[in-house]
């Protein structure tokens, strides 16, 4: 089955896709559509609806009254049909994995990992939501001084009301999933806004919540251009918590956004620090996965290799052959570097190199690019003058900065603006322990490259990479609100006994 056909048949009108809100598929009041370009054919590949301010505010209307009766439906009800999605949406991973190399130039395999993945996201988040949601607290007074045992208190975990969701273009699936599962088995109600890139694959992704069984007006997902509803979105007084994925457009959103819970996951210069007792072949393994995969788009990249001296020449030699067996080419043959996303995206990357070049690094390959395709490039000889050193490329190329002692590697990572996740590479596990103490950044690994993920470790940034904290738990327990009440027992003196 192909995108948009078979079950999916009703999610087009023509060739342009509708949007959903109050359990139906519409088009846009202004007859508007927005264009998403396929990165590797540089041509139309989709069409969606531009929706109107005057459409967003009935589907927050719409979406507040559903969440009220969904409160009130039973926490296994909400589980089971969660299940229900979850299943809907690995039975249909070829026609979403099709979206996904077309709007995103994700490689097919990986396209294909990226809605399986999702799917078990899902369900773990139902069994999860089951567990934390089913269990309140219970507390006593006399535990305080002063205090006799004349109170009890109990809490319990209530929902926030509408939830904005924001995903970012490189895993419009997957991290679309991790904000609406943890959002709806809360008891939460949910305005999906995918990104432009990413869209159509957003869109069969919430088709299969539509085939669950969901209550009607309880999960809606409205496209359109950023400029007509992205700011009438987030400073909606309709919302009550935004979960936003992306890049510095959530710096922007934050200090726009009224007194709502934010779950911000923002860049990343995430830092390979290599030390002299690593094992090189490891650490030029995970480089590769690391700097490399899904051409570098991912916010947990490796970013920036910090590497001592002493080993730089034997580590650079082994990433280089590495780098060299990469395959090149369209997202359809599972190569391993395919287009970035847009071509202003390929252009700030050339930006970087170009300034790098000026400024005196060693390119280990000759720089390439064809539209929007970006051979790999390893940079060496990466100073802090050169702005490669700082900024975020999300593309395939990746700087190495010599050190000369561990405490350079971590002052260079704690000067960045960004503290997403870093790794490092040490075969002595006190000093692994130490410099991850020492990192100011959200994650640290040990011995591997960065990844957000298995999906139910807690995953956060500081600094500009973001506020909040995601993983299933932690996005369940931000997604709610304690509620408390007090029963007020008579004084001691009148109690029995």
């Amino acid at each position: 089955m192909a995108a948009g056909t078979g079950v999916f048949a009703e999610i087009l009108d023509g060739d342009v896709y509708k949007y959903y809100a109050d359990g139906e598929w519409k088009t846009a009041s202004s007859g508007k559509t927005v264009a998403i370009i396929n990165p590797t054919t540089r041509k139309t590949q989709y069409k969606v609806q531009a929706c109107s301010q005057e459409e967003v505010n009935k589907v927050m209307d719409l979406a507040k009254s559903a969440q009220k009766l969904w409160a009130k439906t039973p926490l296994w009800k909400r589980a089971e049909l969660l299940h229900k999605a979850a299943a809907i949406l690995k039975e249909h991973k070829a026609p979403i994995a099709e979206c996904l190399v077309k709007e995103i130039a994700k490689p097919a395999k990986d396209a294909v990992t990226e809605v399986v993945r999702s799917g078990d996201l899902i369900s773990y988040t139902a069994e999860e939501g089951v567990r934390i949601l089913g269990e309140g607290k219970f507390l006593v007074s006399d535990s305080f001084p002063g205090n006799e045992r004349t109170k009890y208190c109990l809490t319990s975990k209530i929902p926030l009301g509408v939830i904005l969701a924001i995903p970012p273009f490189n895993y419009p699936v997957n991290l679309a999933v991790s904000k609406i599962a943890p959002a709806l088995i809360a008891g939460n109600s949910i305005v999906l806004k995918p990104p432009t890139q990413g869209a159509v694959s957003g869109l069969h992704m919430i088709h299969c919540f539509h085939l669950a069984g969901f209550p009607k007006g309880l999960i809606n997902c409205v496209t359109g251009k950023g400029s007509e509803i992205g700011d009438f979105l987030t400073m909606h007084p309709g919302v009550n918590c935004i979960s936003f994925t992306g890049g510095d457009t959530g710096i922007g959103i934050s200090k726009k956004a009224g007194m709502i819970p934010l779950q911000m996951e923002l860049g990343g210069k995430d830092a390979c620090i290599v030390l002299e007792d690593a094992d090189l072949d490891l650490v030029a393994i995970n480089i590769i996965k690391g700097g490399f995969s899904y051409s570098g788009q991912r916010c947990t990249a490796v970013k920036v290799v910090l590497v001592i001296e002493s080993v730089a020449d034997a580590l650079v030699e082994k990433v280089k052959a590495n780098v060299a067996k990469l395959t090149v080419g369209p997202p359809e043959d599972d190569s391993d570097i395919t287009p970035v996303v847009s071509e202003s995206s390929a252009n700030y990357i050339e930006g970087l190199v170009l300034d790098a070049k000026e400024k005196g690094a060693t390119f280990c390959q000759e720089y390439k690019r064809e539209g929007n395709l970006i051979w790999p490039l390893l940079l060496d000889h990466v100073r802090p003058d050169m702005r490669i050193a700082w900024e975020e490329p999300f593309g395939p190329v990746l700087p190495v900065i010599r050190i000369n002692t561990v405490e350079e590697g971590i002052h260079h990572c704690n000067a960045s603006n960004f503290g997403l996740q870093g790794c490092v590479f040490t075969k002595d596990v006190n000093k692994a322990i130490l410099i991850s103490d020492a990192m100011e950044t959200g994650t640290v690994q040990i011995n591997s490259a960065p990844a957000r993920g298995p999906d139910h470790f807690p995953f956060q940034g500081i600094k500009d990479s973001g506020i909040g904290s995601q993983g299933i738990t932690n996005s369940i327990n931000m997604m709610t609100k304690v509620k408390t009440t007090v029963i007020n027992l008579p004084s001691p003196s009148y109690t029995m006994g």
